[in-house]
């Protein structure tokens, strides 16, 4: 019972975000609100990021990391999609120096490198029997494919996809707000929140993984 509430909750809370999205694709802002959304969204994450912590080491059990998480990863969720969602919007307008890179070639990356993500996604579905933003959190450790060469693919494929969207907006700023704000959020979120709450549900498993696999950049685990 407990389980079907819970899986519930996710399915509603994806789709209530899912709705906030597209209301927000077709929403104009002042600059100000803008800024709040690509700026102030992004600095939530980390104290949102600190109590989830603190949360999983009051009771780390996995029926609390399943709700924990599921919180976690609403509002993480939430939080992201508004601050990628309004820069992209805006991206064109914002002032700095102009990347003299074609466009066109920065539209191919863009189509590559989302291509790349997709198949990150793919290979924690069919792998680790799960999906995303706590959609269906992994019944079995990743440790295959892409996750044999980082322990978070999907994260480097997101950085990379919104760096290659920064070339395609010739955006400098872009470019900079990615690497200053996204990936310091991310990473944070990852080293503080999700090793921690992997570490309590896969045990020994995870911590063998973790010691011979790389955080994030790539590169072949260890034997």
């Amino acid at each position: 019972m407990r389980q079907t509430t819970l899986t519930l909750i996710r399915v509603i809370a994806f789709a209530l975000t899912l709705a906030f999205w597209w209301w927000l694709l077709q929403q104009s802002f002042s600059p100000l609100v803008n800024l709040i959304c690509i700026v102030g969204t992004l600095l939530v994450i980390f104290p949102t990021v600190w109590v989830g912590r603190k949360l999983l080491d009051m009771k780390p059990t996995i029926a609390q990391v399943a709700w924990v998480t599921t919180a976690v990863h609403a509002i993480l969720m939430v939080l992201l999609g508004t601050a990628i969602i309004k820069a992209i919007q805006t991206g064109d307008t914002w002032r700095g120096l102009v990347i003299p890179i074609p466009r066109s070639l920065g539209i191919v990356l863009v189509y590559i490198t989302g291509v790349i993500a997709l198949l990150a996604v793919a290979n924690l579905a069919l792998r680790g029997l799960g999906a995303p933003f706590a959609i269906a959190l992994s019944r079995r450790l990743a440790t295959d494919w892409l996750y044999s060469w980082t322990r978070n693919p999907m994260v480097l494929a997101t950085l990379v996809w919104l760096v290659a969207v920064g070339l395609w907006l010739q955006s400098t700023l872009f470019v900079v707000w990615i690497l200053a704000l996204v990936a310091p959020a991310l990473i944070v979120f990852l080293k503080v929140y999700e090793e921690r709450e992997l570490e309590i549900r896969f045990g020994e498993a995870y911590r063998t993984y973790k010691a011979k696999t790389s955080f994030l950049w790539p590169r072949k685990s260890r034997a």
